[in-house]
């Protein structure tokens, strides 16, 4: 596992470099924008359709969704309560709740899972984002956001914008697929395969190039710590409690606890944004948990799976 995370922190110091240093001029934001736009709209898609097309959808299927429903609403709840107690402002209480009840699952906790036990582990990955993280991010997510902020979203929008993610459309696609009993053409095979493999490096890369820290987020430190307490150690174990009582054993179940116990997810900042929420501290909190994540998870992976 610690080698593991040392390939991982590479390609992402990589992407803080390329930050710091701007090779050919090309600026960090345009940069990670163009990447991640790539990723998000053709790569991911592909990725998703070539593992959910062979996947096997039954219980455990529903074991990830109800575990990853349960820590997103568990951090949601334990995250509002912590803020009603500090008495947090409005936009940090809606950057609080998000930074706490959604982990980055996607573009890190996909190529954490696929290096530490394999690339069957990339569906548990997918099923946990798309069967649950994202459409609640979507909903209840944006919800929080517009209570919390001054930013204006009818129900329509919300609808609409929920439709126009393409990897939940290529995830109905795969599951249709699956559930037919097609067996993959071999052509179509070898291109998704293709297109797949530029996943992991392109999001850890662009991960980096998210990652910035100044002399002024040391004031958000108060704010920080019920963030990092809650996102990396309160909800991973209260996740694995509920797994615990499932019965749920082995490596379905270290995998779920590490999904759970991500860092928050770069994407928050998008919505902070969009509802003017505190972006400042939903930065600091994106940087603070991932540095943490290169201990946290081995602890989390020897803890559960030994």
């Amino acid at each position: 596992m610690f080698d593991v995370i040392l390939q991982m922190a590479g390609l992402i110091l990589c992407g803080i470099v390329w930050r710091v240093l701007q090779p050919a001029g090309l600026e960090p934001i345009a940069t990670r924008k163009v990447l991640t736009s790539l990723v998000y709209y053709l790569l991911l898609p592909a990725l998703v359709i070539s593992v959910l097309w062979e996947t096997e959808l039954g219980t455990a299927s529903l074991v990830i969704a109800g575990a990853a429903a349960f820590g997103v609403i568990t951090g949601l709840l334990l995250s509002l309560g912590s803020c009603y107690f500090c008495k947090n402002r409005s936009a940090e209480t809606g950057a609080i709740i998000i930074a706490v009840a959604f982990p980055n699952v996607t573009y890190m906790g996909l190529p954490v899972l696929e290096a530490t036990f394999g690339p069957w582990a990339r569906s548990i990955a997918i099923q946990y984002d798309l069967f649950a993280a994202t459409p609640l991010l979507f909903t209840l997510g944006i919800f929080i956001a517009m209570r919390f902020g001054s930013g204006v979203e009818t129900k329509e929008r919300v609808l609409q914008g929920l439709l126009r993610i393409p990897v939940l459309w290529a995830a109905l696609l795969a599951i249709g697929l699956n559930l037919s009993g097609l067996p993959k053409i071999e052509s179509i095979a070898g291109l998704l395969t293709l297109l797949e493999r530029g996943v992991v490096p392109l999001m850890l890369f662009s991960l980096g190039l998210s990652l910035e820290w100044s002399s002024g987020m040391r004031r958000l430190f108060p704010n920080l710590i019920p963030i990092v307490i809650l996102r990396m150690l309160v909800v991973p174990a209260l996740v694995l409690i509920l797994l615990n009582g499932l019965d749920v054993t082995g490596d379905l179940r270290t995998a779920i606890v590490m999904e759970a116990a991500m860092p928050c997810m770069v994407i928050g900042l998008v919505i902070c944004d969009r509802f003017n929420l505190d972006t400042s501290l939903y930065a600091a909190a994106v940087t603070v948990t991932t540095a943490l994540s290169l201990i946290t998870l081995p602890l989390w992976h020897a803890w559960v799976g030994g």
